[in-house]
């Protein structure tokens, strides 16, 4: 089994318009038209089981709606094999009640992108929903390091982070791009070992930029095969996820680049689907559907109104279907 936990997808009416604007930004082509059957079709052709699907919060206004979208798509997305995380933003007031509305609706974790939110990873703003984030049970995946498209300033440093590390502490926090993108050196010496997963998103392999972009990306930035491989053996094998940040990378290229490394195929398995069954067995269900407060059931286990269906999701991994949790529906 391969479960990607690093992937995007947008709206289908906009997905091929947004993904040609932050190409344009990043100066690097896409793989994928960004739409939810671009990447089921990518997932195909790289023989993926899974991937998770992680929205990304500009403004605070666009938390709930698109959430609320997100929820609604559960059961279609399942059957398209992807796991949707909720999003949040650092100005976004009501992110406590945000956070449980995600929980109750069977939402496994959330993204941050402070680069994107122009806030600093240990901001308290940040901080503070992470820290919640952690006390619910949620899944935290950061983007963390320099973006490739915002290079005057990295909002997710290693000093950030191990700041972060010390007041918060999160149970459940994964920080992307192996640890810090383009800080390898840091991540080495400062961060490798600590009690967090790295994924493996855009950090290893050629960066090829789009034909006459304005500016050369930092096509240097990404670890050499060597290099990637010492730092998943020094951080542990067993916090490393397999991500490919899709439409970013080629999925069924970047699964080809990783299996002819120098892992065995203990470590490989570990990287490529193990720890993220793990981490995602800590959600054994997934409600799918709206919360209706007119239809709220106090008796209900597991989700919060009648009209909500339990999933299984230990069940449906296993079997590549959606099944339906026994005796809950």
């Amino acid at each position: 089994m391969i479960i990607d936990f690093h992937t995007h997808t947008f709206p289908d009416k906009s997905s091929e318009k947004i993904v040609n604007h932050l190409a344009h930004i990043g100066c690097i082509p896409p793989h994928t038209d960004g739409s939810v059957i671009g990447l089921f079709s990518s997932m195909k052709e790289a023989d993926i089981d899974y991937s998770v699907n992680l929205p990304v919060m500009t403004k605070p206004s666009q938390v709930e709606k698109v959430n609320s979208s997100l929820i609604q798509q559960q059961e279609y997305l399942l059957d398209m094999k992807i796991i949707t995380f909720g999003g949040m933003h650092p100005s976004y007031t009501n992110y406590k009640e945000e956070l449980l509305r995600l929980k109750q609706a069977g939402i496994p974790g959330i993204k941050l992108h402070p680069a994107y939110q122009n806030v600093d990873l240990d901001d308290i703003r940040m901080m503070r929903i992470i820290d919640e984030a952690s006390s619910q049970g949620l899944i935290t995946l950061v983007h963390a390091g320099i973006d490739i498209g915002i290079y005057d300033h990295n909002y997710s440093s290693v000093a950030h982070i191990l700041k972060l590390l010390k007041e918060v502490a999160p149970e459940k926090l994964v920080l992307a791009h192996m640890g810090n993108w383009g800080c390898w050196n840091e991540v080495e010496s400062d961060l490798a070992g600590a009690p967090v997963y790295f994924d493996t998103a855009f950090s290893y392999g050629p960066v090829t930029p789009l034909p006459d972009a304005p500016r050369a990306p930092y096509i240097s930035y990404n670890l050499h095969p060597k290099d990637f491989v010492r730092l998943v053996k020094k951080h542990g094998t067993d916090k490393i996820l397999f991500g490919t940040d899709s439409p970013w990378e080629n999925q069924q290229d970047y699964v080809k680049r990783i299996s002819h490394m120098d892992f065995t195929k203990e470590e490989l398995e570990q990287i490529l689907s193990e720890n993220a069954k793990k981490l995602l067995s800590m959600c054994d269900v997934l409600v799918d559907g709206l919360f209706i407060e007119e239809l709220k059931d106090l008796r209900l286990k597991f989700k919060g109104s009648s009209n909500q269906r339990t999933i299984d999701l230990q069940k449906s991994l296993k079997n590549e279907k959606v099944i339906l949790l026994d005796g809950y529906n």
